[in-house]
């Protein structure tokens, strides 16, 4: 995983084309910039070296107006400074966090073909990644093997069948961008404005300038435990990038450069899914959402009277049930996210420390956490101890410490050979203004108080700054002692309440609406998901160096949860705790997790008890921040 930036500037202009057969919404000049309006390059390295400790690289290419282009400048990224009038300069950043392959690599990579890669991410299907091979070099490899042409089909032993060509890509002289289809890491843009005429994408923003330049005036949370927030309709500098591949040809960025008095124009295109099944998963359609009477009564054998002894593979009766295929899709998608390949191993085995922790979960003691934690167990060799980072902002109080505590001794019981390590990170919001305003640059373009309680909870578990007590883990001869957890990865329960109809107001639609409001409402939580919550999530784990993964994310998973009734999937007119999120609930039964099976939904904000302390500091009492509500406050001011 990495932090990743470009900068483009030049002697050119935009337009912007949200899709292939969109007008154009904007049409904003790229000159040259002294960086003086916007951020500059340092600080963006800055940013992304958190996201990516072990290797930072950069690369610049430069474009001339007669369309010869001029090779890797290194790192030196001057943006704006020196070129002939007419070129179109490219500098692009990559901050790596190596997990995979057989030996480093640096970001960006360069192709034999002149081809330039800066890629955030993991790869974990379609493109074929070998044990002991980075998957950038792969995705590069696979890219590379692609015509140039409109098809863009791959011609590794075949012509095309637009153009004729055979082998590796021509130099087709175009910037190819894009975010995951779900949104799961995180993509900002900044598009030309008359203050900043450049064309910047980036993981993240640089703290100084989100701190210094963002004023947006925002509502705060509202009482209660759903995911709601008011969306911002301030301009910002940075937006989320829509999930999609874009590609902008510098060609025509050439041919125009060729006259110094007409602006040069390349349009940025967005580009279809050509992969059906995937395209299917964003539409998020499901076949089966009113029941029939006779649905119903079909569907009253509960799953639990299944051995659980029963193997997964070999099980046919069980495999027909809901819960044991949703269970096996959960279970692959944590294996595909948890292999230790040959690098990372390697590097474990060095340490020699019997307690080391290669993986943790943000871990509440909840439903989702407990059946990823439960997964990790069967996936994760037993040599292998697992942290459990729980945060609370009410010490022992908390209600995710307390259920946290429970489901720790609910693993113990299921697998008592693993050692389980529950990190308990204990903080007062008093104490953590310059943390907050670092957090905040860390959610921008979000910016509500619920964002920020979010991302300050997020931010704090992904360190893994805490205590252990020795004499419930059985570690260090039963003494509490201070903790650090070094994990690289992290597994994240987001996803789950989307899809299973975990939310409160999944409860009320279903109340108002039945089954067809209940799906509409689900269907607009995933499709939102991206802007909602990932980028800003992603952002706020990966400033620790560590890689956020998200096991009910997988496209197998969603595809599993989509193939399911919606009678199978939630029944909210049974009480809180047992019909929302039913099938879970069933897969946790399974795992024979029966206490955690009970679990209510609590979100990180309210579980970790940071909205009330939040709402005590800015506004008095949580009455008060009700109140508050109604009107505006800017939450640049109230957080310092």
């Amino acid at each position: 995983m990495c932090g990743i930036a470009l900068v483009l500037s030049g002697g050119g202009r935009v337009v912007v084309a949200p899709s292939a057969a969109a007008a154009a919404v904007a049409a904003v000049g790229i000159q040259p910039s002294d960086e003086g309006k916007g951020v500059t390059v340092d600080e963006l390295k800055a940013a992304l070296r958190r996201r990516g400790p072990d290797s930072l690289g950069c690369e610049r290419l430069r474009v001339r107006a007669d369309g010869t282009t001029l090779g890797s400048d290194g790192c030196d990224c001057g943006v704006g400074n020196g070129g002939d009038v007419g070129d179109t300069e490219l500098c692009f950043i990559g901050a790596t966090l190596q997990l995979r392959g057989a030996e480093p690599i640096l970001q960006p990579m360069v192709g034999q073909s002149g081809n330039v890669l800066v890629y955030n991410g993991e790869i974990y299907g379609g493109v074929h990644v070998a044990d002991d091979q980075n998957d950038t070099q792969s995705l590069l490899s696979s890219l590379e093997s692609c015509c140039s042409c409109e098809c863009h089909a791959l011609v590794r032993d075949e012509a095309c069948l637009c153009c004729g060509s055979v082998g590796k890509s021509k130099d087709s002289k175009t910037m190819w961008f894009g975010r995951d289809a779900f949104g799961r890491r995180s993509l900002l843009v900044h598009w030309p404005s008359p203050d900043d005429p450049r064309f910047i994408l980036s993981s993240v923003s640089p703290p100084s300038f989100a701190s210094n330049n963002s004023a947006p005036t925002v509502k705060v949370m509202e009482s209660g435990e759903d995911n709601d927030f008011p969306e911002s309709t301030n301009m910002s500098y940075w937006e989320e990038l829509p999930c999609g591949i874009y590609s902008i040809q510098l060609k025509s960025l050439e041919k125009s450069g060729m006259c110094m008095k007409e602006a040069c124009v390349s349009k940025v295109r967005r580009h279809d899914w050509i992969n059906s099944s995937l395209d299917e998963l964003i539409q998020w359609k499901r076949k089966s959402i009113v029941p029939t009477v006779d649905d119903l009564t079909s569907h009253q054998n509960s799953v639990g009277d299944y051995c659980l002894s029963q193997s997964f593979r070999n099980s046919t009766e069980a495999d027909k049930n809901a819960a044991y295929k949703v269970l096996i899709a959960l279970r692959e998608s944590v294996m595909l996210r948890t292999n230790l390949n040959r690098l990372f191993q390697d590097d474990l085995n060095k340490l020699k420390d019997d307690e080391l922790a290669p993986i943790a979960i943000l871990f509440s003691g909840g439903l989702d956490s407990m059946i990823l934690a439960a997964l990790l167990d069967q996936c994760l060799d037993s040599k292998w101890t697992i942290d459990l980072l729980n945060v609370s902002f009410d010490g022992q109080l908390a209600p995710d410490r307390i259920s946290a505590l429970a489901g720790l001794k609910e693993l113990q019981r299921i697998s008592p050979i693993r050692r389980w390590r529950l990190v308990e990170i204990d903080t007062v919001l008093t104490n953590l203004k310059g943390e907050s305003e670092h957090v905040m640059s860390l959610i921008y373009p979000s910016n509500t108080y619920m964002d920020l309680n979010i991302g300050i909870a997020l931010w704090l578990a992904a360190g893994g700054d805490g205590w252990v007590d020795g004499s419930i883990c059985n570690m260090q001869d039963g003494c509490r002692y201070k903790y650090k957890s070094t994990s690289r990865v992290l597994l994240v329960g987001s996803g789950a309440d989307e899809q299973c109809a975990g939310y409160g107001r999944h409860r009320t639609k279903y109340r108002l609406g039945g089954w067809v409001l209940l799906d509409e409402e689900m269907r607009l939580d995933v499709q939102r998901i991206w802007k909602r919550n990932m980028g800003r999530d992603d952002r706020c784990i990966s400033d620790h160096g560590k890689e956020a993964r998200f096991p009910f994310l997988d496209e197998n998973v969603i595809k599993t949860l989509l193939e399911i009734p919606l009678w199978d999937i939630a029944k909210l007119d049974e009480p809180v705790g047992k019909g929302d999120k039913k099938i879970l609930r069933e897969v946790a039964n399974l795992l024979g997790l029966k206490e955690a099976a009970l679990q209510p939904k609590r979100a990180i904000q309210f579980g970790s008890r940071i909205a009330r302390e939040s709402n005590r500091k800015n506004f008095g009492s949580n009455r008060a921040a009700n109140q508050a509500s109604a009107g505006s406050v800017e939450i640049h001011q109230r957080a310092r």
